[in-house]
């Protein structure tokens, strides 16, 4: 019933774009902080970029700054991340989680416990 599902990975070539986007159901995704993630298989993951459920305020990762932009549309209860310049180093799996708050510390983006999670939508940067 509460569930998260991603989709829009792909393969793009590097400068290339691409739009993810995280369908929500079973919740409303502007009672939540949804947040972006990336994760390769043995390395740690990645928070990426984060929207509030409150205002909506964004945050983002200092490795995506400028490249990345998190919007939110209430009435299709699905947040997007809308991915620009792509780079070799942004190839992994991307998952979108729901959390009750983010925060930028150092740099880094953090978040607190992740209530649900999707299964990811791999995106591949290569000529």
């Amino acid at each position: 019933q509460v569930q998260l599902v991603e989709s829009g990975g792909g393969l793009v070539q590097p400068g290339g774009s691409l739009r993810l986007s995280c369908a929500a159901s079973g919740f409303t995704v502007d009672n939540y902080a949804i947040i972006w993630f990336r994760q390769a298989p043995g390395v740690e993951r990645e928070g990426v970029s984060c929207i509030s459920g409150s205002d909506g305020t964004t945050y983002y990762a200092d490795s995506v700054k400028g490249r990345f932009a998190i919007s939110r549309d209430n009435a299709k209860n699905t947040v997007y991340l809308q991915m620009s310049s792509l780079k070799a180093e942004d190839t992994t799996v991307y998952r979108c989680a729901a959390t009750d708050s983010c925060a930028v510390i150092a740099g880094t983006l953090v978040s607190g416990h992740l209530e649900v999670w999707g299964q990811g939508t791999l995106v591949t940067v290569s000529t």
